[in-house]
């Protein structure tokens, strides 16, 4: 198989089912944004190989990389479409939320804002959570155009917070502490 198919020169993509739309078009923006995340998460996990914890984070990492692409191919798919294309249910952000609360525990509690920084591998972690939210952000606006599985904003939405609290964890195993924010005045 090719890996160049040339029916995308023209500025056109295909979705699944056979429609085809402008590269431009608000549902693919947001599938690129959800790749982009997909992508800072695999610079992440090959980040954490230096760290302690990776162990432990590196299969969750990896099954939210396998979500992401199954919420891809959820966006790349109209609900109308007889495409056979896996969707996002509600149990996917369940688990976010279960794996939210295991990492957060043994977390100091926030009293304030933090900057975002500490190892190269929790920075990266907030990275990708910032890619995460222009996702979200993106499939808003695709979602006022057309109608999308209503389980991938909620998914995307538990995943930033878990972004979060892993580059809090990841920072706390390597012994390096959250700095907060202190407004200028």
């Amino acid at each position: 198989m090719k890996i160049y198919t040339r029916t995308g020169d023209k500025g056109t993509t295909g979705l699944f089912g056979g429609n085809r739309v402008n590269k431009d078009h608000p549902r693919i923006i947001a599938t690129g944004n959800v790749d982009e995340t997909n992508a800072f998460l695999g610079m992440a996990r090959a980040l954490l190989k230096e760290q302690p914890g990776e162990e432990i984070l590196d299969p969750l990492l990896d099954r939210i990389q396998a979500e992401l692409f199954t919420l891809g191919a959820d966006l790349a798919t109209p609900l109308e479409s007889r495409a056979s294309t896996p969707r996002m249910r509600a149990e996917h952000a369940a688990s976010l939320e279960e794996a939210i609360d295991t990492y957060e525990q043994n977390l100091v509690p926030l009293k304030n804002f933090i900057l975002q920084g500490g190892t190269q591998a929790a920075a990266m972690l907030h990275l990708t959570r910032a890619a995460c939210r222009r996702a979200e952000r993106t499939i808003v606006t695709a979602a006022r155009e057309e109608p999308l599985t209503p389980h991938i904003l909620v998914y995307l939405n538990r995943l930033s917070d878990l972004l979060f609290v892993l580059a809090r964890w990841v920072n706390a195993k390597a012994h390096v502490d959250d700095v907060p924010w202190n407004p200028i005045r």
